[in-house]
C-alpha cells in the first residue's frame, strides 16, 4: 500500500517524533556509561541553552565514568550544575576544566525508575503522534469541506491516517519494550 502524497507530510512528522523518542531513549543508561547519557542535557551558556557536546568534549574511558572536558573555564560551574540537575541523578566532580561523572551501578529501585522514565518518554511521543493524527484528520476534513475531495475519498484518507497512527504507535511500543528489557536485565 502506498501512502497518498497528501498525507506524506504527516508521515514525515511522525517519523521525526519516533526519531526524537529514539534519541531520548539513548540518554537512558541501561548498562555501560556512554556519552549519549549526557546528550539530552542543556547548559546555560552565552545567554542561551546549549547542548553539552557544544560546550565541551564528552568521553567514556571506562564503563563507570564519563569525563567532560569543558572548553571555556567560565562555563564549568554551569555544566556541573546542569549535570547535577538532570534526571539521571548524577553527581559530578570538578577538577579544573575537567568534570568527572562517576556512574553508579544500577540498583533494582533505580532500574524501575529508569523503566518508568522510558515509559514516560513513550507516552509523550504517543501524544505527539496523536496530535499529528488530529492535524491530519483536520486537513482531510478541510479538503472535503472545500470540495477538493469527495466523501468516499475522505473516508479512505481518514482510514490511511489511522493506519499510519497505529503503525507508529506499534514502533514506539516495540522500542520501549526493547529499552525496558535492557534496563531491567541484570
Amino acid at each position: 500500500m502506498s501512502l497518498d502524497p497528501r498525507l506524506q507530510q504527516f508521515k514525515n512528522k511522525m517519523e521525526l517524533s519516533v526519531d526524537a523518542f529514539t534519541r531520548e531513549l539513548s540518554g537512558i543508561r541501561a548498562g555501560r556509561a556512554t556519552s549519549a547519557l549526557l546528550e539530552p542535557i542543556k547548559v546555560n551558556a552565552y545567554g542561551s541553552l546549549m547542548p553539552i557536546n557544544q560546550i565541551g568534549t564528552v568521553s567514556s574511558p571506562d564503563s563507570r565514568l564519563l569525563i567532560v572536558n569543558v572548553w571555556d573555564k567560565d562555563l564549568v560551574k554551569n555544566v556541573e550544575r546542569a549535570i547535577r540537575d538532570c534526571e539521571a541523578s548524577l553527581n559530578p566532580i570538578t577538577e579544573g576544566q575537567v568534570i568527572r561523572v562517576p556512574i553508579p551501578p544500577l540498583s533494582d529501585e533505580r532500574r524501575q525508575e529508569l523503566s518508568k522514565l522510558a515509559g514516560k518518554y513513550a507516552e509523550d511521543t504517543k501524544v505527539a503522534i496523536r496530535n499529528i493524527r488530529r492535524d491530519a484528520m483536520d486537513h482531510v476534513k478541510a479538503m472535503e469541506k472545500n470540495d477538493e475531495i469527495g466523501e468516499d475519498e475522505m473516508k479512505k484518507l481518514s482510514d490511511d491516517v489511522q493506519d499510519l497512527t497505529n503503525e507508529f504507535s506499534k514502533k514506539i511500543e516495540a522500542l520501549l519494550q526493547v529499552k525496558q528489557h535492557d534496563i531491567t536485565q541484570i
